[in-house]
């Protein structure tokens, strides 16, 4: 490489020719600077090498970097100059680092030492969202993904509330969303939040929704675990404010509503009285099942198997779902859904009507976004109210279900495993596995005794044969017989 000693005047005059891509002019005095010249651009550069490779950076365009240091009257330092900067690269090669290194940890350190001056005085609501996107990327060997049913309620924690509640609103609740019982605490920065304050929030909290208290106190503890092993926000927890407090406490009162036996005639009548079949028919499935209530509603007609009385309900502990029996009377309730999902038409006069395609869920619904029932609360509270009763919750259903079983001595491990429970004992863990013909036994005289106190007759159970066609041949999903 041809070497000449740079100057401002050859700098200047310096062009790359139109049929080129670059070309360098090289420094005799500093060995490896160069100035690079482009069509659009010149630059000065150092080329070096480093453990037997070539080593090019660039320094900085011609018109911002001064060829020679620039000091001032007082002998001060105005300006580096590309010379002193090639120098100083080759002092840091010398010692065996890569400049490109130690750059990009300048940089990084400068952008960490930024977002923590940021996160300093920002509320810890920041931290919050971080904290479940984290969650929601990919798993760890610790941690599994987090379900957007997870991640959803951790949003409504923090939820800023005051919204009218149209619908699904319980019994002497407050006409307005309620503000997410976090979000309060954390509007307040990281640092701030100690633990004269956590229990300040907690105490205050357990007198109006004591479960509800305790559960987020749990969430709040893993979040500040969390902040604790993250650089960016480590330096703003000191410790974990939430720690052993929950030893204190007393647990929470257990609820007991449940439909005891004499209740049952009054509740079967008032919800089969219910003007929507759909909600009607969902809420007898939940008591007549034990099933979860978003378990049920997001049932499927390809999870209903109607010639051998199947469903096939998607677990909230079990990913791969349980298959339990649908008892005669639940299975009749399907099947009229399906019935009347098959005979709706949409059309406006004058112009052909078509029929329309069900819905692929069997408990339908055209006011919900999500397209299945998912709010049956206020019906549900209407009927109560109608019978006379206390008041129920939905998940109450569910408990009556376990409940009511006892009155047939139905063993401990059949219930459970229809709910979708984990055994409990060791011989239902590692030796009891009941298969479905077996929990239909069961299933059906819980189904039979439920409805004999409610003065309903059970139909017949015809195993094999589809109660669509028994009842005349109902179409199926698709529109066809």
């Amino acid at each position: 490489m041809a070497k000449i000693k740079l100057t401002s005047a050859r700098i200047k005059a310096f062009d790359c020719p139109i049929d080129t891509k670059q070309v360098f002019m090289w420094d005799s005095e500093v060995k490896g600077l160069a100035v690079r010249a482009t069509k659009n651009v010149k630059a000065f550069i150092y080329q070096t090498e480093l453990n037997g490779k070539t080593l090019r950076m660039t320094i900085g365009d011609v018109g911002v970097w001064p060829l020679d240091e620039q000091r001032g009257m007082g002998g001060e330092l105005l300006a580096h100059g590309a010379r002193a900067e090639a120098r100083r690269l080759q002092t840091i090669i010398d010692k065996g680092d890569d400049p490109r290194e130690l750059k990009a940890q300048k940089k990084a350190a400068t952008i960490a030492k930024a977002a923590k001056a940021q996160i300093k005085g920002q509320p810890a609501l920041e931290a919050w969202n971080a904290y479940i996107a984290a969650r929601c990327l990919k798993p760890t060997e610790k941690h599994r993904v987090w379900s957007e049913r997870h991640a959803n309620d951790h949003r409504g924690m923090v939820a800023e509330g005051g919204k009218i509640i149209t619908r699904g609103r319980r019994i002497g609740a407050p006409a307005e969303q309620q503000e997410g019982i976090l979000r309060q605490l954390l509007t307040m920065p990281l640092k701030d939040i100690t633990r004269p304050h956590v229990e300040k929030w907690f105490n205050k909290e357990l007198t109006r929704r004591p479960r509800r208290a305790t559960l987020a106190l749990t969430v709040l503890g893993a979040f500040f675990n969390w902040c604790k092993t993250h650089e960016q926000y480590s330096a703003e927890v000191d410790g974990n404010p939430c720690q052993d407090l929950k030893k204190r406490l007393q647990a929470p009162t257990e609820k007991t509503d449940v439909l005891q036996r004499e209740q049952l005639a009054l509740s079967g009548r008032t919800v089969r009285q219910i003007g929507n079949p759909t909600t009607s028919a969902f809420l007898q499935c939940l008591l007549l099942t034990g099933a979860r209530r978003n378990e049920l509603a997001t049932l499927k007609w390809a999870d209903v198997d109607f010639e051998w009385a199947t469903l096939h309900l998607h677990d909230k502990v079990d990913a791969e779902g349980r298959t339990i029996p649908a008892p005669p009377y639940v299975l009749s309730l399907l099947a009229d859904l399906k019935r009347r999902a098959t005979v709706k038409v949409v059309g406006i006069k004058g112009a052909p009507v078509a029929p329309v395609k069900p819905s692929v869920w069997v408990f339908a619904s055209e006011f919900s976004a999500a397209g299945y029932l998912a709010e049956p609360r206020h019906p549900h509270n209407q009927a109560v109210s109608a019978a006379g009763l206390p008041p129920m919750t939905i998940h109450g259903l569910r408990r009556s279900f376990k409940t009511l079983s006892e009155w047939i001595e139905c063993p401990i491990g059949a219930v459970a495993q229809i709910m979708g429970h984990k055994p409990s004992a060791t011989a239902e863990r590692h030796y009891t596995r009941r298969e479905v013909g077996l929990l239909r036994v069961w299933h059906n005289k819980i189904e039979q005794f439920i409805l004999a106190e409610a003065g309903i007759i059970q139909p017949e159970s015809n195993i094999g044969t589809s109660p669509l066609r028994a009842m005349g041949g109902a179409a199926t999903i698709d529109g066809t017989k």
